[in-house]
């Protein structure tokens, strides 16, 4: 099990209840083990960071991105969060609103 800070964790209840359209209906499709039978884990504290979904079994990372990831600042904030994740062995998948609300087959076969 990946380590991550404590403090994180009722910051990820709170994620998990107040999750994005495009967060609920990709969880839809994740839940269950519903993908080669992994189990996948929403709004997961790992490291410093809350990813919204997570796999062990495939050293997984799937973000939903808004809007507001376009902006610079929060691009350096994601490429910073990425090499962090890399640095622990994961992959690290991205995807915005957009593409999980219109194309999920597309994005479920990544």
């Amino acid at each position: 099990m990946l380590p991550y800070d404590s403090r994180l964790k009722s910051n990820s209840r709170v994620l998990r209840s107040k999750m994005t359209d495009a967060e609920q209906k990709l969880w839809h499709r994740l839940r269950r083990k519903q993908i080669n039978g992994w189990q996948f884990y929403r709004q997961k504290p790992l490291g410093r960071y809350i990813v919204d979904f997570y796999c062990a079994a495939a050293q997984l990372v799937i973000e939903i991105d808004g809007s507001q990831h376009y902006e610079p600042q929060h691009q350096q904030a994601d490429r910073m969060r990425d090499e962090y994740l890399a640095g622990l062995g994961l992959r690290v998948l991205r995807f915005d609103n957009r593409q999980v609300l219109l194309e999920m087959e597309a994005v479920v076969e990544c």
